[in-house]
């Protein structure tokens, strides 16, 4: 043993080597300081004379608080007195119950978290017995003052106190250790044992000067009781408290999740934060809490800028309206809101700002094909002339419609010369999307639209997410959905489903139900009826559609099941249960579907499950879905095949794979929500790339082309640019379309030089290089001006209008041969319920453009994050109105101006600012 130092001697104690203490390890003399100074205060705790305990302690207490102010490193008055916690702890069982045993314990409290590993929940112990023996006139000391590290370590002890009261039955866990006295201090049953850990969340909150705040909400949610937080939160607190919980969502249980969104949207509401609770409202999809926060403010202006929000969400109508009741008749009818409400609510300036906003950046001027496929810069000179000129002429005719859309002014369809229509250059069935194209150019522009009598399709399109009183689409299309004629038969229905997506419409319920039930009409028309059904009432959970098309798909012949146009009959019904996760109307659908004996249940199984789930990030049914990509059907049919004879072969029918491309979209659908289980995704995509069937393998781009729509990551498009060279036609052909989803509406010139090197390498194969024109006119989408992303709000909300256009457009590239390429190429229109403008325009108190000062840039998560983090990166200044991308945020450059939205996205109502004073010019 080394000899004493001098300053050990001169503190009267021994210098002992620690027990754990490294061979060799050298000290400072600070520190040999330190470490004799504390062993002196430690022996004086063990001598006779009562009177020299205070002190000691006093002095002990301000050495660790003096080091734990910072948590760098181990504090070393902690690292020291280490060897010492067990004997402090004999002695501490030796003194009598004091002023001076409660500052012992809550010392030792202090002390045992080092001791964690082996004495679990010490800290809290000792903390109670410290509450127990401290006098009224002397109030024990806020935990805060130890540190922050401190209150952390006792968060987690009193979180693993309750779940294990939870699992054992065992009414003391923490105080059965110890003198009989301090016992009394905690009650014997779990309810009231949570009583005393309120003001440890107060004080969490209110005293660490906004250091602990996700950790109070982590307390409360493993005490089970985060719903009081309400009440503890102030004007400085709650907009953090409420912004950690809503990231907390995705990660959290069902029922758990849905309880955060509540708490926060009581968080919202008690501090009048109206348009962020009714942000929260459209997730919680409740037409009660909708209908009530818009109706909240008294402020008209807010009122107008929740009803911007809510038509953005493409809410029903009749959800926002108040029932009354007629004094004649005792008739109860929806009382109309104010015009000016209407007419927002409605989208019906949605077309003018969109064309003043392309005159503002100067895309205004129609663009031709050849702007688009830039054909002198492809590699090979010789495409244009090898491809037949009709499929390249309807290549042509869906690039106008999607580079042009919502301008009106495309030279093809909209000013065409007399006589000289794009529409008679397609023919048969091209001739349908031609006519049609013309609703995607005048999209969202009711008026003008009217003047033009154009094709059933069309007159749907151009309806989409726009609302009137006239209701001119029911009075043009409902007439001819018992057309003679197939296809304006089905162009009337799928134009209904487009013009009244997400309106919840009972009257056209009525028309299309019928065509679902008849069991003499042809499969397309019954399963086309219920995708429609589908998009009116999409995330509804309608019980009268879901029963009809749950009894279509059991009394169905199973020669109709075996059709291609199930998978739409299934999605319709699918579409209805989107994001309302495992409520009893989807209980009991799939435990319908498990009963219906054809092999097709299991793919709408699927399809029902993976929509309910849909953006929510929920591991559980990735790893369902996973499961299912697991199974090697042809593998199961080969060795089946070996074993049976000839004549049971004939017999027996093909086990149908397509659940397994559902289960791969349902991957990527569930995994969009949440950031980190996207990029964890990806991963899984890769592997189901290497191992899976061929069914598998031409789904893995769709999957990749949903979880990035419009958001073009470097990685992704690597990805997709090596598939779309493989060596099955079916996987590129799918690698192709995703890259124009991934880049829908973005301009990305690295993607637009990809596409023209695949329309060269592609010369030859007319399938392939139809779609590379496709995937150009995705990617310059309304000029760059138009997203099909379905996150909006700062990607906080899901449209499920966007999610439906999404899904009933992968799901006819599950078999693209057998639709987009065969003569069902109008289906690359099921796009439109997802196209939005990507744009945020600023609007004065007379609803006119206000240009403002704003700075753009790579959106920042800085929620839990100290003190006031920038919420943007490499920002760069703009005048309104201007163009956002899917990760890109926008703040005003100037507090000129006080937003009412919470979110600068889209449409944005200023005021004045009165305290703003103009910088005088030196």
């Amino acid at each position: 043993m080394p000899e004493p130092t001098k300053a050990a001697i001169a503190n009267g104690a021994t210098s002992k080597r620690k027990p754990d203490e490294k061979e060799g390890e050298e000290l400072s003399e600070e520190d040999l300081q330190l470490r004799g100074e504390l062993e002196m205060l430690v022996e004086r705790l063990k001598e006779p004379d009562t009177t020299l305990y205070r002190p000691a302690l006093e002095t002990l207490r301000t050495l660790i608080r003096t080091s734990t102010s910072s948590m760098t490193s181990v504090p070393k008055p902690l690292k020291f007195l280490r060897p010492h916690y067990p004997e402090l702890q004999n002695l501490y069982e030796l003194w009598v119950p004091s002023e001076d045993k409660s500052l012992f314990a809550d010392i030792l409290s202090v002390l045992a978290m080092t001791y964690s590993d082996t004495e679990p929940r010490g800290t809290l112990r000792y903390r109670l017995f410290a509450a127990s023996m401290c006098p009224p006139t002397s109030p024990l000391a806020d935990p805060g003052d130890w540190g922050h590290e401190y209150v952390r370590h006792l968060a987690a002890e009193l979180g693993e106190e309750c779940n294990l009261r939870d699992q054992t039955e065992v009414p003391k866990a923490v105080t059965d250790a110890g003198p009989a006295g301090p016992e009394s201090a905690t009650e014997d049953k779990e309810g009231e044992q949570v009583k005393p850990q309120i003001p440890l969340s107060v004080g969490t909150i209110e005293d660490l000067h906004n250091l602990a705040l996700p950790d109070a909400v982590d307390l409360l949610e493993e005490l089970e009781i985060v719903d009081r937080i309400v009440d503890l939160v102030d004007a400085n607190t709650f907009s953090r408290v409420a912004a950690y919980m809503i990231a907390c969502v995705n990660l959290l249980p069902p029922q758990d999740d849905i309880a955060f969104l509540k708490t926060a949207h009581l968080i919202y509401e008690k501090h009048q934060r109206f348009p962020e609770a009714l942000s929260l409202a459209i997730r919680l999809n409740d037409s009660e809490l909708i209908r009530k926060d818009f109706h909240a403010p008294g402020n008209p202006q807010m009122k107008r800028q929740l009803a911007f929000i809510l038509a953005r969400a493409q809410v029903p109508y009749h959800w926002l309206q108040h029932l009354t009741t007629d004094d004649d008749d005792g008739d109860e009818t929806f009382e109309e809101l104010p015009e000016d409400l209407q007419e927002i609510l409605y989208n019906s300036r949605l077309s003018t700002h969109f064309k003043q906003f392309g005159k503002e950046l100067g895309v205004q001027d129609p663009k031709s094909l050849e702007d688009v496929y830039k054909s002198h810069l492809e590699t090979s000179r010789s495409s244009t002339a090898s491809v037949d000129s009709a499929r390249g002429n309807l290549a042509g005719t869906f690039v106008n419609a999607f580079v042009n859309a919502g301008f009106g002014n495309d030279k093809l369809m909209v000013d065409a010369d007399e006589g000289n229509s794009w529409i008679y250059k397609n023919k048969d069935h091209g001739m349908l999307s031609a006519a049609a194209s013309l609703g995607l150019s005048l999209l969202w522009d009711t008026d003008i639209g009217l003047s033009h009598a154009g094709a059933f399709l069309a007159t749907g399109i151009l309806n989409t997410g726009v609302r009137s009183e006239a209701d001119a689409a029911l009075a043009l299309l409902g007439d001819h959905i018992s057309s003679k004629s197939v296809p304006l038969r089905t162009s009337a229905i799928v134009g209904l489903g487009f013009a009244y997506a997400g309106s919840h419409r009972e009257d056209i319920l009525g028309m299309l139900l019928p065509l679902i039930s008849d069991d003499e009409i042809s499969m397309e028309i019954t399963a086309l009826a219920a995708l429609a059904v589908g998009l009116i009432f999409v995330g509804s959970e309608n019980g009268d559609a879901a029963g009809i098309i749950l009894q279509t798909l059991m009394e169905r012949e199973d020669r109709a099941l075996d059709e291609k146009w199930t998978r739409f009959l299934g999605l319709g019904l699918a579409l209805l249960y989107i994001g309302v996760q495992a409520s009893d109307s989807y209980d009991a659908t799939i435990e319908t579907l498990k009963a219906i004996p054809h092999q097709a249940s299991k793919q709408i199984q699927i399809l029902v499950e993976m929509c309910a789930f849909a953006g929510t990030g929920n591991v559980l049914r990735v790893q369902t879905m996973l499961q299912q990509c697991g199974e090697h059907l042809n593998a199961k049919d080969a060795a089946a095949d070996s074993e049976q004879d000839s004549e049971k072969k004939k017999t027996d029918t093909k086990q149908d794979d397509t659940f397994q491309a559902f289960a791969v979209l349902g991957i990527a659908l569930v995994a969009m929500g949440e950031d980190i289980g996207a990029e964890m995704s990806l991963r899984q995509f890769n592997h189901l790339m290497h191992y899976g069937d061929p069914v598998i393998r031409k789904s893995v781009p769709l999957a990749l082309g949903l979880v990035s729509a419009s958001n073009p990551q470097l990685a992704i498009l690597d990805t997709l640019s090596k598939y779309s060279h493989d060596n099955d036609l079916a996987v590129a052909l799918n690698a192709i379309f995703a890259m124009g989803l991934v880049g829908a509406g973005t301009n990305n010139a690295r993607l637009a030089q990809m596409l023209r090197q695949l329309a060269g390498y592609y010369h030859k194969e007319p399938d392939c290089l139809f779609m590379v024109r496709i995937a150009q006119g995705l990617v310059h989408m309304g000029k760059g001006t138009i997203g099909i992303n379905p996150f909006y709000l700062d990607r906080t909300i899901l449209s499920k209008t966007a999610v439906a256009g999404l899904l009933a457009t992968l799901t006819a590239f599950t078999d693209a041969k057998a639709f987009v390429l065969d003569k069902y190429h109008w289906m690359l229109y099921f796009l439109v319920p997802a196209m939005y403008p990507r744009f945020l325009i600023t609007l004065d108190d007379e609803l006119e453009p206000k240009p403002v000062t704003v700075r753009v840039g790579t959106a920042v998560d800085v929620v839990g994050q100290a003190g006031k983090p920038r919420t943007i990166s490499g920002f760069q200044t703009y005048q309104t109105p201007v163009r956002l991308a899917t990760t890109e945020r926008a703040e005003l450059a100037t507090e000129e101006y006080i937003p009412f939205a919470s979110v600068l996205e889209g449409f944005v109502l200023l005021q004045k600012n009165p305290g703003w004073e103009e910088k005088m010019e030196l």
